[in-house]
């Protein structure tokens, strides 16, 4: 019952903070104006994708959590988590699309160190993270091509 209730303060967390971060910064009229790169999803897309990406966070997070405590492993997930937080208010209330690209590109490589440290401790949590990396690297190619045509 214990492991429960913590998978579900993860999910929560994890969820509930993307999900507010996202409802608190939603692209506004500045980034309507932006001229957007080839094969920009619409809108209304994100949203449902971010909330997968977040489950799949939560659960891997939660997993390391419980194999290792307080662990490197456990700190790159946290860092990730938090560049990954950091930067939708960075790019839609800053609007400084050049430092969201620095930190997706910081997200970016702690995804991947996070992919490869647990690929030897935990292959699931490892695998929850690969969309995760795919679509960051998507998210990537998108904010430098709005860098590169604005």
């Amino acid at each position: 019952m214990q492991k429960l209730f913590s998978l579900f303060v993860f999910l929560f967390a994890v969820v509930g903070m993307g999900l507010l971060i996202g409802a608190s910064t939603l692209p506004g009229p500045w980034y309507a104006e932006l001229q957007k790169p080839p094969l920009n999803p619409p809108n209304w897309l994100f949203g449902p994708v971010w909330t997968v990406l977040y489950v799949f966070i939560a659960i891997a997070g939660w997993r390391v959590w419980l194999a290792s405590g307080l662990s490197a492993l456990f700190s790159v997930w946290v860092l990730q988590l938090a560049l990954n937080f950091a930067w939708s208010p960075v790019v839609f209330v800053v609007n400084d699309l050049t430092l969201g690209m620095v930190i997706l590109t910081a997200m970016f490589a702690s995804i991947i160190i996070f992919i490869r440290m647990a690929a030897a401790r935990d292959r699931i949590s490892s695998g929850l993270f690969v969309p995760y990396a795919v679509w960051v690297a998507f998210a990537g190619y998108l904010n430098a091509g709005l860098v590169y045509l604005n």
